[in-house]
């Protein structure tokens, strides 16, 4: 019996020592094919791997294997080296191309198309359902339309002053119309009319500074004595301002007609006068369309071929064109005094019954339809004469405009509706890439005129306070190497400050709130608008503009607004009395910064804003 037992315990002995010796040689031979298929990356090696001699069958595999796959990674890195030389050499090659072909490029002539009390989606190509703009949507397909262009003060008057000057209001100071600022001199109120230099003004620069054959045709929107002014700067001018409808040598003209003969009218003369001197042009169609004629009940009056578009279109009624909308307006919109906001009068002249609605609607439509067809006239003529590829194009508008949203009608304060307007640019100098697309950057209607006369090879006047928009449409924009030097600017298109400079970042946001800088574009602006007449009629509003809050101050009764935009892009919930620690905190970063960038407004120091 104790025999038996040590018989099978010897048995078994014998079989766990052959299964221990088995599971071993298996557990090698998976080693080794590991190892010599390559599953591991980097082969590791055993101490037992270590302690074989050089000339070992399976120590020679396994380093022949780790000595292929440096080889390997070797031959990757070499590979992605040579193709980076080459996508760096293709870059200098068409680099070199593109210079080459601005030397021979004949110098840029310049067209601006400029609109009234037209905002941001009144196009087609912005998404509007009703309205047809087939002209100004193709310049979007052959160009770029900024989405977020804002101007920096919403009413006809201030805004074309800065175009004409490259300043915010707080520079020029030409607060009303006709007359600039009033201030008391020696005893006496003076009106100081524009106060920027003629010499300094871009239809001055472009005449004598650039060379450029000078046009205006349509609305200058001052007032005053233009050569006084704007320095005897104009090859052709025309001055039509306030009316639709006008007996012009015995006939009825629409002033949109006008405006449109006008400009042909100047390229004409530019190809007789202008061209054979080799001076490129510099045009501003500044139309009167789409603005309202103040005073005649019937507001809009366009053509009468236009009368049958849209009628049997039904206008969408905006989302906060309600009353519940209106009450929410600050309390000062419904004066105590009985007066009203000149807004919601002429809310009640357009919008306050639902056919009335239509009605205003469907003619405002009616005449933006009209300037697309002039544009597209116009455009034709400079085909005709073969200009067309040589020509800088701009689509723009003075304001926007509420079409009911809270309650009113027409522009002035600081609601996304009446700072946001329309922009599009076709470059013959823009990159492939760019051409067709859209760009969400800050562009600002300050920037317009540091953008022309780069265009023309000039640099920004330091006293200017925009800046080159072909920035964000040239070569690579940001991402790259800046754009190339012109024969017309012989400098890099966008580094030149002329002496100005960037201001400091916000101290709130780490660093993402900012005016720009060499190599980044606007993230904030400051807004202003005065009162008009009186506090009751058109109250003075000011604003600090993000693209995720906006901060409101309203002078005249030292009164705050916050608004969440991405939240709330109706603007329609003030945050100014939230509990939320969030939004007490966003208030007083933004009350801070928005005080900085009024004063750096306000002063004469020379940045970039």
């Amino acid at each position: 019996m104790v025999r038996s037992l040590q018989a099978q315990r010897t048995l078994h002995s014998r079989v766990l020592v052959i299964l221990i010796i088995t599971l071993s040689v298996i557990s090698f031979v998976v080693l080794v094919s590991v190892h010599h298929f390559g599953i591991f990356s980097t082969p590791q090696h055993t101490t037992r791997e270590q302690d074989m001699p050089d000339n070992h069958p399976i120590r020679a595999g396994i380093s022949g294997n780790a000595n292929d796959a440096d080889q390997m990674l070797k031959d990757k890195a070499r590979r992605a080296r040579q193709l980076a030389q080459q996508r760096q050499q293709k870059e200098r090659e068409m680099q070199q191309q593109q210079e080459k072909e601005e030397e021979e490029r004949p110098p840029m002539n310049i067209i601006l198309f400029y609109a009234d009390d037209w905002r941001y989606d009144t196009m087609g190509a912005a998404g509007n359902p009703v309205v047809k703009t087939p002209f100004i949507d193709a310049l979007a397909k052959e160009g770029v339309r900024f989405t977020e262009n804002c101007v920096t003060t919403s009413i006809c008057w201030i805004s074309r002053a800065t175009l004409y000057t490259g300043q915010y209001l707080a520079r020029h100071h030409f607060e009303m119309l006709g007359r600039g600022r009033t201030i008391l001199e020696d005893g006496k109120l003076v009106e100081k009319k524009l106060e920027v230099p003629a010499n300094e003004t871009l239809y001055s620069l472009m005449k004598k500074k650039a060379k450029y054959f000078v046009g205006h045709t349509g609305k200058l929107g001052l007032w005053i004595d233009h050569e006084e002014y704007l320095g005897k700067s104009f090859d052709y001018f025309t001055d039509e301002d306030g009316w639709h409808w006008r007996n012009i040598g015995g006939k009825m003209m629409h002033i949109t007609n006008k405006n449109t003969g006008d400009a042909l009218r100047f390229l004409k003369m530019w190809e007789s006068k202008g061209k054979p001197k080799q001076k490129p042009f510099f045009l501003n169609v500044a139309y009167f369309a789409t603005h309202a004629v103040d005073g005649d009940k019937r507001q809009y009056m366009p053509q009468n071929e236009s009368m049958t578009m849209y009628e049997n279109d039904t206008i969408p009624i905006p989302a906060t064109a309600n009353e519940e909308t209106w009450q929410k307006m600050p309390y000062f919109f419904r004066p105590s005094s009985g007066a009203m906001n000149e807004g919601r009068t002429r809310w009640t002249w357009r919008y306050d019954e639902p056919d009335k609605h239509q009605h205003m609607m469907k003619n405002y439509y009616r005449m933006a339809s009209e300037v697309d067809t002039s544009v597209g006239i116009i455009l034709k003529e400079l085909e005709m004469q073969g200009q067309l590829n040589n020509t800088m194009i701009i689509f723009t508008t003075d304001n926007g405009n509420f079409h009911a949203e809270h309650g009113l009608a027409d522009k002035w304060y600081p609601h996304q509706e009446s700072i946001r307007v329309p922009l599009v640019i076709k470059d013959p100098r823009m990159s492939p890439e760019f051409v067709g697309t859209t760009n969400d950057e800050f562009t600002l209607n300050i920037d317009l005129a540091a953008t022309v006369l780069a265009a023309a090879g000039l640099d920004p006047l330091p006293t200017m306070m925009g800046r080159d928009m072909s920035v964000l449409y040239r070569r690579n924009g940001f991402e790259g190497e800046v754009a190339a030097a012109t024969s017309q600017s012989r400098r890099k298109a966008f580094a030149s400050t002329n002496g100005r400079r960037y201001i400091d970042p916000s101290s709130d946001g780490g660093g993402q709130y900012h005016s720009g800088s060499e190599s980044s574009w606007r993230t904030e602006f400051f807004y202003e608008h005065p009162m008009h007449s009186n506090r009751d009629y058109i109250p003075a509003s000011e604003a600090l503009v993000r693209k995720d809050y906006k901060y409101f101050y309203w002078p005249n009764f030292d009164y705050e607004q916050l608004f969440d935009l991405k939240n709330d892009p109706g603007e329609i919930h003030d945050l100014f009395n939230s509990s939320n620690p969030v939004h007490q905190k966003k208030l007083a970063e933004m009350r801070r910064r928005f005080k900085e960038l009024k004063t750096l407004a306000y002063s004469d120091s020379q940045i970039i804003l």
